[in-house]
């Protein structure tokens, strides 16, 4: 109780003195919670909670949030429930503590698991309450400040948690000073010997530099005071950690990164911003291409500041900053500032949306993610800091992060458009979906009714929302497409036990669906089509349960093989060992989470699997009229002369088929081997291809590739 009252004038003196006494009454239940616990560094535990409230105090946040910070860790490592806060402190508080606490009661198979899950449901409750991540991040900044304590490999796994995940979450919520401590802090831990070096560096050029810095402000100073701009202006030193980056982004010595010093200019108001802007160009000259306006454009954190690099005294760049106070307390605070300034409604409005935004993306990808490993790559991939900013048709500003394509920019406008995208034009002229995206490029997107996404797309789209529904699309359609495969597996498995499908009752369904533990009949075809039920089984149970078919039915039925179309999708897959196409024997097997394999009858990669595991191979034959072409590989020894890729190529094309791919060996002397995959019909097709090969003088040696 001490310790809350010798805060309360420093810290908790803008709340109420309702809040105030609510702060005590939590102080004392958390204190009576943690009784007999400590810190790895032999502090009370209660010294941990103090520390995270006065974190928050000191962004001004609300009572109940502090009430929480105070209650944060009571779930998690004491027997106290979440029903006993709600009863206590009341619910809001209670969720709060919820949203924070990590998920250590449940079993995961893995600490990975556990991480990640736990990430999950913490951005989860932030999504609902921005409030629990600005706990989250202000627990995370102390653990940071104390974590000497802490064995090395645990010190090492909690820095680079911070680095890959909480600090960027803290850009992109605005929170500046924070993003930057928490960046230093796990620097210092990751590598201890280079923050050291560079730190020693960066003091011992700061005592070289003095002079000149201090002379630079003062020219800036007097050149502002001139043109009669009011500003306030200082200097800054870049962080180590931002200084090591770029000297191993731009493979730099540290005597070759010459701007680590900043200047910052604050001024009244935005028309200010931008005459002392042209104010400093007059007096040193700027770098070119390194001026960037964020006032114009903000960052998507709400961020926004001019930003242009100058060439002071003795040839040293600094780095100037240009904002006025309003925008200052945006980028030291960020969503922070919304409980701090509640006076400039208009930005702070502008930010609330942003972050509204982001955090509604989150939940948009967690609706379409099943899985909490991957829920947590598609929000490390959106809490990248670079971004491209980027035009609708219509002049509407998008941002999005560096290296994104038009199928991202297509995601971001709207799901349909991204689903039904088939081309895109930037600045009027067609590219291709891949290609990178640049700043003030603007877009449009060209969609069919009939278009759909394509798997190939997941290869080169950075945004979290494009691969999230990208992936539950194919995800759907792969689903869909195992169902039809099981149930034809499933027929083949009844003609063969002398009955079909259609003479199974729903009751006999319904038992095997329940035995099972699948949620309808559709789950558990699927799940016999991608391997996960075998379908004998599954038809001996079905059996079992039904009614025993009439004696005509056993003598009439005979086994089946599954018909290969080439159009059943994902659910079928043609091997890639021995690339079986129409006319070739084949056999197929079924794989769990891949559904049927299809191999040629003479494939030896699966001569061993035959043989030990017959139970899993199925008799499968071809459609008479497949309605695709197929991959196959030849192999060609030619005469290594000058345009003899260019004569076996036209064959190709003059025999009626495509390539694929071409790889060749390296040893070339007087031959050359080539290895060409054709798209061909069938057997007859290829060949047919190989005969007008033959035909060809250079042409040595030609053998179709199995293997």
């Amino acid at each position: 109780m001490a310790a809350v009252s010798a805060l309360d004038a420093q810290r908790f003196g803008y709340l109420k003195p309702a809040d105030v006494a609510r702060l005590a009454e939590a102080f004392r239940f958390s204190e009576a919670a943690h009784a007999g616990q400590t810190r790895q560094s032999g502090d009370p535990f209660i010294s941990h909670p103090l520390a995270v409230a006065g974190i928050l105090a000191d962004w001004h946040l609300d009572g109940q949030t502090l009430v929480a910070a105070l209650l944060h860790d009571v779930i998690e490592d004491t027997s106290v429930t979440q029903t006993e806060i709600a009863e206590t402190f009341g619910k809001p508080v209670a969720e709060l503590v919820d949203g924070v606490s990590k998920l250590d009661k449940i079993e995961f198979q893995s600490a990975e698991d556990a991480q990640a899950e736990n990430f999950r449901k913490m951005l989860l409750a932030m999504a609902r309450d921005v409030r629990v991540i600005l706990i989250k991040l202000a627990d995370r900044l102390h653990n940071m400040r104390t974590l000497g304590a802490v064995p090395p490999a645990k010190r090492r796994r909690i820095a680079r948690e911070t680095m890959e995940i909480y600090a960027p979450i803290a850009n992109r919520l605005g929170l500046n000073a924070l993003y930057h401590e928490l960046q230093e802090c796990a620097f210092s831990h990751l590598h201890p010997l280079r923050y050291r070096v560079l730190a020693k560096a960066i003091k011992s050029a700061r005592g070289n530099r003095r002079e000149v810095i201090g002379r630079t402000l003062q020219a800036i100073r007097a050149k502002l005071a001139e043109a009669g701009i009011a500003a306030s202006v200082s200097g800054r030193e870049k962080h180590v950690y931002s200084t090591y980056k770029k000297m191993l982004e731009k493979h730099l010595s540290f005597s070759e990164v010459h701007d680590i010093y900043g200047c910052r200019v604050i001024v009244r108001d935005v028309p200010a911003c931008y005459l002392a802007l042209g104010a400093l160009h007059a007096l040193y000259k700027p770098v070119p291409g390194k001026f960037k306006d964020y006032i114009a454009i903000r960052k998507a954190n709400a961020y926004q500041s001019l930003h242009t690099t100058l060439i002071g005294p003795l040839g040293l760049p600094i780095e100037v900053q240009i904002r006025t106070e309003a925008m200052h307390r945006i980028a030291e605070s960020g969503v922070a500032s919304h409980w701090m300034y509640k006076d400039d409604a208009e930005s702070l409005t502008e930010l609330q949306k942003k972050t509204h935004q982001w955090l509604q993306s989150l939940l948009d990808i967690q609706s379409q993610t099943g899985d909490s490993h991957e829920f947590l790559e598609h929000v490390k991939v959106d809490l990248f800091p670079d971004e491209v900013y980027v035009f609708t048709p219509r002049g509407k500003i998008m941002s999005l992060p560096r290296g994104s394509s038009a199928v991202d920019f297509a995601y971001a406008v709207h799901t349909d458009i991204g689903d039904r995208c088939v081309a895109a034009k930037v600045n009027g002229e067609l590219v291709p979906l891949r290609g990178e995206l640049r700043n003030g490029d603007r877009v449009e997107i060209i969609t069919a009714s009939h278009a759909k996404p394509n798997p190939a797309w997941l290869q080169f789209v950075r945004t979290g929302k494009a691969r999230a529904h990208i992936r539950h699309f194919l995800k759907t359609m792969q689903y869909e497409e195992s169902a039809a495969l099981g149930e034809r597996l499933l027929e083949q498995a009844l003609k063969g036990l002398g009955t079909t499908l259609a003479a199974i009752d729903e009751a006999s369904w319904e038992r095997v669906v329940r035995d099972t533990v699948a949620r309808s009949r559709q789950e558990l075809l699927a799940d016999v089509g991608l391997g996960k039920q075998l379908p004998a089984v599954i038809a001996r149970r079905l059996l079992r349960y039904a009614e025993a078919p009439g004696e005509e039915a056993k003598t009439a039925s005979k086994s089946g093989s599954i018909v290969i179309r080439g159009t059943e999708g994902v659910a079928v897959q043609l091997a890639t060992c021995c690339r079986p196409i129409p006319g070739d024997a084949i056999v197929g097997s079924m794989k769990k989470g891949l559904g049927l394999v299809v191999h040629a009858a003479d494939c030896r990669q699966i001569v061993r699997s035959r043989r030990n595991e017959p139970g899993q191979w199925i008799d499968v034959e071809w459609d008479p009229n497949p309605a695709r072409m197929f991959l196959a590989a030849i192999k060609v020894t030619v005469a290594n002369q000058r345009g003899v890729l260019a004569k076996v190529a036209s064959e190709i094309a003059e025999a009626g088929s495509n390539i694929d791919s071409i790889s060749m060996d390296d040893d070339r002397a007087l031959y050359a081997t080539m290895l060409f995959v054709l798209e061909v019909a069938n057997r007859r097709h290829l060949a047919r291809v190989m005969r007008a090969l033959r035909r060809l003088p250079d042409v040595k040696k030609l053998a179709r590739a199995r293997e």
